[in-house]
């Protein structure tokens, strides 16, 4: 018996170093290199039977061509269709922005104290995980839409009434989905009597019309670097990373969100705020929204359509 196990001992040690180890003139099995490729993609892995391995992170060039063929396909989606994920995509929104109203937004003492700190809690815990939702489950969130179909339109692969369609559509399934989400909060009693919403919905009520332009320019550019750098992760825990720090960001720094603001004024409102419809429209929504454009469509695709793709080019170019 123990002559059997000492001669099983060695054979189980040269299987399993086998399995493991790496044979200085053989290939990998699972994954090959071609030799006669030439030097820049000879580091390539190839899995068996020749298919290139998914890389974690795309190329920037092609992070670019997978945001146009995203905005493309989105376009191409039916009006309800879009709607119906736009409903989704604002109650997530809506809840990244509820948790941080809860959180982040009752520091009263810590916001006194250490302002900086209390801003970071209040981006961090939040409107990251409502994004992440959003891009995870494929919903329809406008802000987002505003950069990848205006891409798809700039590199024909779509047309101007398909953006018009989905970016429509869109931003009226946010605002339902927003609304219903700012109904189910006030009714669930769980914020007590913090008077973090109807201040922050009053604050952002009472800005002028080009500061809140500005903000949405602002807050849209994060945004949609959230979302295209999360285009480019292949794994979960790299578009979360590429979510987070952006979005985090933008909370921090007091931007201003269309969608997210869907929520957090019609909460302010029903908890008491003074507040009109027409001041939530005029003041907030209007001048959000059209910065939130600008930010999207201008200030992260145009800088990368004009350098990977063929925004403004002639037709022989």
């Amino acid at each position: 018996m123990v002559s059997f196990r000492s001669s099983l001992l060695p054979c189980f040690l040269a299987t399993t170093s086998y399995a493991f180890a790496i044979k200085p003139h053989a290939q990998s099995p699972a994954f090959t290199h071609r030799s006669n490729t030439p030097s820049s993609t000879s580091s390539i892995p190839m899995m068996a039977g020749g298919s290139t391995a998914t890389p974690d992170l795309k190329a920037p060039a092609a992070i670019y061509d997978g945001a146009v063929a995203a905005g493309a396909a989105k376009a191409s989606a039916s009006w309800a269709k879009i709607f119906k994920l736009g409903v989704a995509a604002g109650c997530h929104i809506g809840f990244g922005s509820y948790l941080a109203i809860t959180v982040g937004g009752a520091c009263p003492q810590l916001a006194e104290a250490n302002p900086g700190l209390q801003k970071i809690i209040f981006g961090a815990f939040g409107l990251p995980f409502g994004l992440i939702m959003t891009l995870v489950t494929g919903g329809e969130l406008f802000t987002g839409n505003t950069a990848l179909v205006t891409a798809a339109v700039m590199e024909g692969k779509t047309t101007k009434a398909d953006l018009v369609k989905n970016w429509v559509s869109s931003y009226a399934g946010n605002f339902v989905g927003s609304i219903l989400l700012a109904y189910l909060a006030y009714r669930s009693g769980t914020l007590g009597n913090a008077p973090a919403s109807v201040a922050i919905a009053t604050a952002k009520c009472s800005l002028s019309f080009e500061t809140a332009f500005v903000r949405g320019i602002l807050c849209n550019w994060l945004v949609c670097m959230a979302v295209y750098m999360a285009s480019g992760c292949a794994s979960l825990a790299g578009k979360m990373v590429a979510v987070w720090f952006p979005i985090s960001a933008f909370v921090a720094l007091g931007l201003d969100h269309s969608v997210a603001n869907m929520f957090i004024i019609p909460l302010g409102m029903l908890r008491g705020a003074q507040i009109t419809v027409g001041d939530f429209i005029v003041k907030n929504l209007i001048p959000v929204t059209l910065g939130n454009i600008v930010g999207g469509a201008l200030c992260v695709m145009g800088i990368y359509g004009t350098a990977f793709g063929k925004w403004f080019a002639s037709q022989d170019e």
